[in-house]
């Protein structure tokens, strides 16, 4: 039996959003400076809001012992879960910067797909995630579901 899975998301532009989302993607935007990235090259900011307001920035950290590293949404997440034990996570941003300095497209990878999960799971309710995708697109998901449709659960 054949079965088709719809995602959710809406597309707009980065002046569609509300004043309170453009911050966090300029937020992300900010965050992709600290990104360490020697081999790929490829800075990736994120940044997410709390419940009160709080943004956490965070950005991809690689090694040269792969996998070692650790990607810009999860290190926002461990570090919001470090400093602001307890409280739930709203929002996060999400956006690439080639070493040419242009921002490009970046999404989570299937490891934060996981980890966003687990942190919906452990607030009781979805985060919104909002990914630069182009100069004239930011695409938003109102919950990880969409990006991870078949989640792994125990």
């Amino acid at each position: 039996m054949e079965k088709t899975h719809t995602l959710h998301y809406q597309e707009c532009t980065i002046d569609q959003i509300d004043a309170a989302d453009r911050q966090l993607m300029q937020a992300a935007i900010a965050a992709t400076d600290s990104a360490y990235a020697p081999y790929s090259h490829f800075h990736v900011g994120a940044a997410l809001r709390l419940e009160d307001g709080t943004i956490v920035q965070g950005s991809n950290q690689e090694n040269i012992a792969y996998p070692s590293g650790l990607c810009a949404e999860r290190t926002a997440l461990f570090a919001a879960g470090a400093q602001h034990n307890g409280k739930a996570v709203e929002a996060l941003a999400i956006v690439g910067r080639e070493s040419s300095g242009a921002l490009v497209a970046a999404s989570p990878c299937g490891a934060c797909r996981q980890v966003m999960t687990e942190q919906e799971s452990r607030q009781g309710h979805a985060m919104r995630v909002i990914c630069y995708y182009s100069d004239t697109k930011i695409l938003i998901f109102e919950g990880v579901e969409s990006l991870l449709p078949f989640v792994f659960t125990m």
